[in-house]
């Protein structure tokens, strides 16, 4: 009898623990989606308890997530403090892994991104090298003390295998294939480092800072060196069996093709992308180009390349058509610079799109241009993993 008394008690303060970081993470979810709020808004908005509301927060409050600050404005008596996502309490980490520069941020809890904590450098030629460079440039963004940073979130290009833990292919920066630099990084820094596929960490990224802040259906399409694709559903990403989803840009359309980094030929990457883009554009003039030249050369002289704009924007469309009819999200948003950053581009992309996409999926489906960076996008990815790992969900 005794033992089951005690059995019965341990089960108790169980639940109780579980129940209490379920509230926390509830909260902690409104204040991402609304912003800081009163104790008495914070109730309002997460259907709590006022009590249980001043529990959750008094505990998040001693374990730095958040922070009080006095309201805006005061003209009123005396309203409550608002609570908001810590910006000096405690610390998070980007690092995005790119083919031409990375980068290396470092904010708050409230995820605010700026260019003063930013850090970018040239992708080293190897693996080793690119390990040292991001220890050191992580290290010079804390000032070499981790007492506050909460995780790193690392974005990276390639096939992210989920299962074995590891970049098991990078078709445009090979330097990654069968390595994994978070957990290397976590050995270097002692500190809790994410791996997340680029795609994904900007799908998380505009969900959590951007424009799909209230949709939980939705897709990205991200146009830069690659074509990647990430796809939310009821508010969960769809990685597949191995986390190898979304990569569309590896679709065959063009069996005669350019070889891809990939090792096929024709790949809608090659045809549909920045990069494609600035390939094509490099070869009208026969000198290379980088992605700031073409972008300069575009402003200026825009109406001289109109035939490789239209090859790449005819392509492009097909890419969204296809993601709009196969997975009918509520929106689709489109990450790039040369034509998805640029209104007048973008538009003749969605009119090609009408062509090319189902009507009534269309009609449906709102297309824009993302507004998160990938430097958020790695931000989110951690920020996501660290509310998962608080407590379940019960939305």
């Amino acid at each position: 009898m005794r033992t089951t008394t005690q059995q019965q008690s341990s089960r108790n303060r169980v639940e109780a623990g579980l129940l209490r970081r379920i509230n926390e993470r509830r909260l902690f979810e409104v204040l991402q989606q609304h912003g800081p709020a009163s104790r008495a808004s914070l109730a309002r908005l997460s259907g709590l308890t006022a009590p249980t509301v001043s529990k959750a927060v008094e505990s998040l409050l001693t374990r730095g997530f958040v922070e009080e600050t006095d309201p805006v404005d005061q003209a009123f008596g005396r309203p409550g403090k608002l609570i908001r996502l810590a910006k000096e309490s405690a610390t998070v980490l980007g690092v995005v892994i790119d083919v031409d520069r990375c980068a290396v941020v470092s904010t708050g809890i409230n995820g605010h991104v700026t260019e003063d904590r930013t850090i970018r450098f040239q992708t080293p030629a190897s693996y080793p090298a690119l390990l040292d460079a991001i220890e050191a440039h992580v290290r010079t963004a804390v000032d070499d003390s981790f007492e506050q940073v909460r995780g790193i979130g690392i974005s990276v290009p390639g096939l992210v295998n989920d299962r074995l833990g590891e970049i098991v292919f990078s078709p445009n920066l090979h330097l990654l294939d069968q390595h994994n630099p978070a957990r290397d990084l976590t050995t270097r820094l002692q500190c809790e480092c994410l791996l997340v596929q680029e795609s994904h960490a900007l799908c998380l990224g505009e969900h959590l800072y951007g424009l799909a802040r209230e949709f939980d259906d939705f897709a990205l399409l991200d146009v830069e060196a690659g074509l990647g694709l990430a796809v939310m559903s009821n508010g969960r990403l769809l990685a597949g069996h191995s986390g190898l989803a979304g990569e569309i840009g590896h679709i065959t359309v063009d069996p005669d093709g350019l070889r891809c980094g990939c090792g096929n030929r024709g790949c809608l990457e090659t045809l549909a992308t920045d990069a494609a883009l600035v390939r094509m554009l490099s070869a009208s003039l026969g000198q290379p180009l980088g992605l700031p030249d073409a972008e300069a050369l575009l402003t200026k002289r825009a109406a001289d390349f109109q035939h490789e704009i239209q090859t790449v924007t005819e392509h492009l469309a097909i890419a969204i058509a296809a993601v709009v009819n196969i997975f009918n999200p509520t929106a689709l948003f489109v990450h790039g610079r040369l034509l998805a950053g640029h209104s007048e581009r973008f538009e003749q992309v969605l009119d090609r799109v009408k062509q090319r996409t189902l009507t009534a999926s269309l009609a449906d489906c709102a297309i824009h241009a993302t507004r998160s960076s990938k430097r958020q996008g790695a931000i989110a990815a951690i920020m996501s993993h660290l509310t998962q790992s608080w407590a379940p969900s019960l939305g």
